[in-house]
């Protein structure tokens, strides 16, 4: 790996690894892919099915782990991940699953993964795997460094008319700006990074980045992505806020096992696979 793209992941907290998965593997990725939209979990988010967009959100399907833990130990995230953060060991930790399919929406909201997952560090990095080729006003959008800067809180994703509105809002963090408002004033308000994606191509960003976006239109109205999360030496656990019942201290990902863990403390779990 060339030192330019640990250097960008480390300042910018996202970059694009261009054509890293083959054929073969990208085959495998799409049909656990649809596996588990045809088989959800728990967890499973589908806001507009029933509508002529079908949307399809979900995360950390039991159902879906033994085959996707044996999945990802073919895959070449282990060694990636290890050379992009110098990390001896890497763990996956879970999936997400985004299927948008046969219409227009609008952009997802900005956010942190942060704000209801319980993780520290600089040894964190989501792995997001699109499909389709993707023009860069269809493809995830991230602010350049966020990762490195102000924790905020929410969003809750339960207001569309107010994409900042807190998860907490009991003061622990500083409400979410209302970053579309402002490019709206100002285009150039945020440093944003895009792009263009085609298949094979590895879109990397440390969770805490703020991003958000990826629409579908008329030209591109399908977008099947799954993201693959995974974490090494440097990533520890941090309690979420007591404010909101529904994450409290632990989130609702393996909380049972996220209650065994103490703030600072390691980010470990015998649950999770080890890659390295």
């Amino acid at each position: 790996m060339d030192e330019s793209v640990r250097q960008a992941f480390r300042n910018d907290g996202a970059v694009l690894i261009e054509d890293c998965l083959d054929e073969t593997q990208l085959a495998q990725c799409h049909e656990a892919f649809m596996w588990a939209v045809d088989n959800p979990g728990p967890h499973v988010f589908r806001p507009l099915d029933g509508t002529e967009l079908r949307t399809h959100i979900d995360n950390a399907n039991p159902l879906a782990k033994d085959r996707l833990d044996e999945l990802v130990s073919s895959l070449p995230f282990g060694k990636l991940f290890a050379d992009l953060w110098g990390s001896e060991h890497v763990w996956y930790f879970a999936e997400e699953i985004f299927l948008k399919q046969g219409g227009t929406s609008g952009r997802g909201p900005w956010h942190q993964d942060t704000a209801n997952l319980p993780w520290e560090g600089r040894h964190w990095g989501n792995a997001w795997i699109s499909f389709q080729s993707l023009p860069k006003q269809n493809s995830l959008e991230i602010v350049r460094g966020s990762h490195r800067g102000i924790q905020y809180d929410g969003a809750s994703f339960l207001n569309p008319d107010d994409p900042t509105e807190p998860l907490y809002g009991d003061g622990t963090y500083p409400r979410l700006p209302d970053i579309e408002a402002e490019r709206a004033v100002d285009p150039d308000a945020y440093d944003v990074l895009s792009w263009a994606i085609d298949p094979g191509d590895v879109l990397v960003l440390h969770p805490r980045s703020l991003h958000g976006g990826a629409p579908v239109d008329a030209a591109t109205p399908d977008r099947h992505t799954l993201v693959l999360r995974f974490f090494g030496d440097d990533a520890t656990f941090r309690t979420l806020p007591d404010a909101n019942p529904n994450y409290a201290r632990n989130g609702v990902l393996f909380a049972d096992e996220m209650a065994k863990l103490n703030e600072g403390e390691p980010f470990r779990s015998p649950i999770f696979r080890q890659l390295l």
